[in-house]
C-alpha cells in the first residue's frame, strides 16, 4: 500500500499539468508546476533511475515559482531516444533541445546524475541565467566513500544487460535489490520519512524503458562527473551538498566549488544523497534565495 508523503499537503497547493513535446527525435513527457505568470521559471532534471516524482518534495516548497520537470529519456513516461546510445552527450543534447523548445531562458537545476547532464549541457552552450546542482557528482563515483558498493553496482548492471532478457530484466527490477539500494542511501531516523523514501524507490526505480537504456545510463553516470565541465560554466552556480553523501564526500564538494568561476556552496547537515527526499525544505530555501529577483550576486 502506498505510503503517504509527508509533503503531500504542501504539494497539493501547487497546480500541476502534464505535457509532451517532440525533441531529439522522440517524445518527452514533462510536468509544469506553479503559476503560468510566475516571474521565475526553473527547469529541473532528476537523477539516474528516478523520474520527475523524485523532485516533487522540493517543488512543494517552491510555491510561486513556475517549474518544468521532464522525465529523462528512457525513464518514467519518456521513451528512450530512438536509434541512439544513451551517453552523457546524448542526454546533454536532448536537454539542450528540450530547454530551447519548452523553457528558453529558465534557470536550471540538476540532481545527482542530473547534475552531470545539466553541467555538460550548460558547458556545451545551453543558455540559462543560473545553475543549481543538488547532490552534485563532484568526484568519480568509484572513488566515493562507498566505492566497493559502486563496483558491485557496475557488476549488477553489467549482468542485467548480459543475461538472457527475461532473467536480466527480473534482476534489474528485483524489489529486494531496490530496497537494498534505498537503505544504503537513506540517513534519516524518522520512521515515517524512511517509509516514504523506500516507497518512492519501490514505486519509481523500476520505471525504466528497457535494460539497455538502464545500463547505458549507468555507464554514463559513473564514467563522468561535474568537475570536467565546471570551469566552462560562467553562470552563477549554486551547489547544494550533503554532509553525509556516500556518492561524493563533502570534501570533494568543497573542492568542486573552487572549479567554477562563480559558485556558492550550501552544505546541509545530517543528510546524504537524498536531499530531495529528506531535506527538501532546506534545499528549497537555498534555491528560493538564489533565484530571487534582484538577489545580489556575491559569488
Amino acid at each position: 500500500m502506498p505510503v503517504t508523503s509527508p509533503y503531500a499537503d504542501a504539494l497539493a497547493t501547487v497546480p500541476v499539468s502534464r505535457h509532451e513535446v517532440e525533441v531529439a527525435g522522440g517524445t518527452t513527457a514533462y510536468w509544469v508546476y506553479g503559476p503560468a505568470d510566475a516571474e521565475t521559471t526553473l527547469l529541473m532534471v532528476h537523477g539516474y533511475r528516478g523520474d520527475h516524482h523524485g523532485l516533487e518534495p522540493v517543488v512543494a516548497f517552491l510555491p510561486g515559482i513556475r517549474i518544468i520537470s521532464p522525465d529523462l529519456p528512457g525513464f518514467g513516461e519518456t521513451p528512450p531516444l530512438p536509434g541512439r546510445e544513451h551517453t552523457l552527450q546524448a542526454y546533454a543534447e536532448w536537454l539542450t533541445a528540450f530547454a530551447a523548445a519548452v523553457a528558453p531562458g529558465a534557470d536550471i537545476l540538476g540532481h545527482s546524475f542530473g547534475s552531470i547532464v545539466v553541467a555538460a549541457a550548460v558547458a556545451g552552450g545551453l543558455e540559462t541565467p543560473r545553475v543549481i546542482l543538488v547532490n552534485p557528482i563532484g568526484a568519480p563515483a568509484l572513488e566515493g566513500p562507498r566505492g566497493i558498493l559502486t563496483r558491485l553496482a557496475v557488476f549488477y548492471y553489467w549482468a542485467g544487460a548480459k543475461l538472457p532478457k527475461r532473467l536480466g530484466d527480473a534482476l534489474l527490477r528485483n524489489r529486494l535489490i531496490v530496497r537494498v539500494m534505498s537503505v544504503s542511501m537513506v540517513k534519516t531516523r524518522d520512521r515515517q520519512l524512511r517509509a516514504f523514501v523506500h516507497d518512492q524507490h519501490d514505486t519509481y526505480f523500476s520505471r525504466f524503458g528497457d535494460r539497455d537504456v538502464l545500463h547505458q545510463g549507468f555507464v554514463a553516470s559513473v564514467s563522468n562527473d561535474v568537475r570536467a565541465f565546471a570551469p566552462r560554466i560562467s553562470q552563477p552556480t549554486l551547489l547544494i551538498a550533503a554532509e553525509k553523501d556516500d556518492i561524493t564526500p563533502i570534501e570533494a564538494e568543497r573542492h568542486l566549488q573552487t572549479l567554477f568561476p562563480r559558485a556558492e556552496l550550501v552544505e546541509i547537515a545530517g543528510v546524504g544523497h537524498l536531499i530531495h527526499y529528506e531535506t527538501p525544505r532546506e534545499a528549497a530555501e537555498a534555491i528560493r534565495r538564489f533565484v530571487a529577483p534582484g538577489a545580489a550576486d556575491t559569488r
